[in-house]
């Protein structure tokens, strides 16, 4: 199909090409160059998206590559003003909510929420995804050296922030405090994902603050919907070595 001038003005506009540059060439360009010249810019327009897209999961800091292609969806209880389709198009994320994904350690809540990080990039909304221990790390190194202000900007410019694993290591206050304020510069203008196998009654213990852990779970629960997972655990049960042994025990 033939392009004429102004499809061709159209695509150079998106890339910051003048409409005169158009112009001047449109006078001596025949149909074919001008088609041959939106094929190009079409090509371009494509590349640029591409290289967003994988600058975007390069940034997040995704442990692997998950979809949801095969995700065994049976074992997740799901809200009711949650969807399925919301989680997968990632419409929750647009409109600025949250998400817990509570249950025991294996039940594909990692999984999940890697999915929907991968997901988010695919349609241009930059991720952070960090597990709770090396987010803690990361924060208290940067505290030491005096760039915890810069540190947290750059983690505050992604539209979904993933916090994996809230919970499963013990943290301290100061370091509970560096996380609650994550989530509190989070809330009401990005979307925050927490998987945790701790149920809210117990984020205080995780916090070692209660007071801390209720302004936390005010936050998150204001916008968010509770995803919960039951089941035994899929590492356990694709294992190679058995956990259930007779005789000698190790």
């Amino acid at each position: 199909m033939s392009a004429d001038v102004r499809e061709v003005k159209t695509l150079a506009r998106k890339m910051m090409w003048s409409a005169q540059s158009i112009d001047r060439i449109a006078v001596d360009a025949d149909e074919d160059q001008l088609d041959f010249l939106a094929r190009a810019m079409t090509t371009e327009l494509v590349c640029r998206d591409e290289s967003r897209k994988a600058r975007y999961r390069r940034q997040a800091g995704f442990p692997v590559v998950k979809g949801f292609d095969g995700y065994e969806w049976s074992h997740v209880s799901l809200p009711p003003a949650l969807a399925r389709a919301d989680v997968e198009s990632c419409a929750f994320v647009a409109r600025g909510e949250n998400l817990v994904l509570l249950g025991p350690v294996g039940t594909g809540k990692t999984h999940l929420a890697t999915a929907i990080g991968h997901a988010a990039c695919a349609r241009d909304v930059p991720v952070r995804y960090f597990t709770v221990s090396d987010l803690v790390m990361r924060l208290t190194e940067a505290q030491r050296a005096g760039t915890l202000d810069k540190t947290l900007a750059t983690i505050n410019k992604a539209q979904l922030l993933i916090l994996d694993e809230f919970g499963y290591i013990p943290v301290d206050r100061d370091a509970a405090r560096l996380v609650y304020k994550l989530v509190a510069d989070a809330y009401e203008t990005r979307s925050v994902i927490i998987t945790t196998n701790q149920a809210f009654s117990h984020w205080g213990a995780v916090l070692t603050d209660d007071q801390m852990a209720a302004a936390m779970i005010d936050r998150v629960a204001h916008h968010g919907h509770l995803v919960t997972f039951d089941g035994q655990s899929w590492r356990i049960t694709h294992a190679l070595m058995s956990t259930t042994t007779k005789g000698n025990t190790p």
